[in-house]
C-alpha cells in the first residue's frame, strides 16, 4: 500500500480533473504491474518509457518508410 501512497504523493496537480484521473489510474496499473513482475515502479517506468516506447516509435517509422518506398516504386 505504501507504493501507492508514494506514487500518489509524487503526482503534480495539472488542474485538469480528467487528466489527473487518467494519470492516477495509470500509476495504479504500473504499481500493480511492478508488483506482479517483482520489480520496482521506477524500473517498469524505465522499461516502458525509455526502452519500449522509443523502440516502437523507431519500428513504426522504419515500417512506414518501407511501405512508402514500396508505394512510390509501384
Amino acid at each position: 500500500m505504501s507504493k501507492y501512497i508514494d506514487a500518489y504523493n509524487s503526482m503534480g496537480n495539472s488542474g485538469f480533473e480528467a487528466i489527473d484521473f487518467i494519470f492516477k489510474v495509470c500509476v495504479i496499473i504500473l504499481v500493480d504491474m511492478a508488483n506482479f513482475l517483482g520489480i520496482s515502479y521506477e524500473a517498469i517506468n524505465i522499461i516502458i518509457f525509455v526502452l519500449l516506447q522509443p523502440g516502437l516509435i523507431l519500428l513504426f517509422f522504419i515500417l512506414w518508410r518501407k511501405e512508402r518506398k514500396k508505394n512510390i516504386i509501384s
